[in-house]
């Protein structure tokens, strides 16, 4: 458990003292999209259908900490460096690899006391994770949309 931690604080820390290649409004609008979207269907898949879960059975706050800086650090850190002006395979390419070290961080994080499946299967991440980045990405998209009209009405 205190490898998860660690290797939390690390994603956080990186996160935050990174330099920023997104503005703050964008950091801060796309990172509470990804913790809604997170929250929402580890409500539905944890509580609902009984599929997974963190911690112990039921809600606790260190793992709801926990899962709140995996989202936000997550988020920030993909979008900071996504490849906007890169060639289309470049972008899947870059969505594969995160993709892949969201499987790998899942499958350590299994392997300790903070995550646990019930009849989930790794493979149903797998499958998932391009899908989910995909989404953060077409999110950050209609944020940057949205921002630049509200920038135009200004002017």
């Amino acid at each position: 458990m205190l490898l998860v931690f660690i290797s939390i604080f690390l994603l956080a820390f990186t996160a935050i003292w990174v330099p920023k290649r997104i503005s703050q409004i964008e950091i801060y609008a796309t990172s509470f999209f990804a913790y809604s979207f997170g929250i929402t269907t580890d409500i539905i898949l944890n509580f609902k259908y009984d599929l997974y879960g963190y911690g112990q059975e039921g809600a606790q706050i260190y793992t709801t900490l926990c899962i709140i800086a995996v989202y936000f650090s997550i988020n920030i850190l993909y979008l900071n460096f996504f490849p906007l002006s890169k060639n289309f395979l470049y972008k899947i390419l870059y969505v594969a690899i995160w993709s892949l070290f969201s499987i790998l961080y899942e499958l350590f994080i299994v392997h300790t006391d903070m995550f646990y499946y019930n009849g989930w299967k790794l493979w149903h991440s797998a499958f998932l994770y391009p899908i989910i980045f995909s989404i953060l990405f077409f999110n950050w998209m209609a944020v940057k949309k949205l921002l630049f009209k509200y920038i135009q009405k200004q002017i």
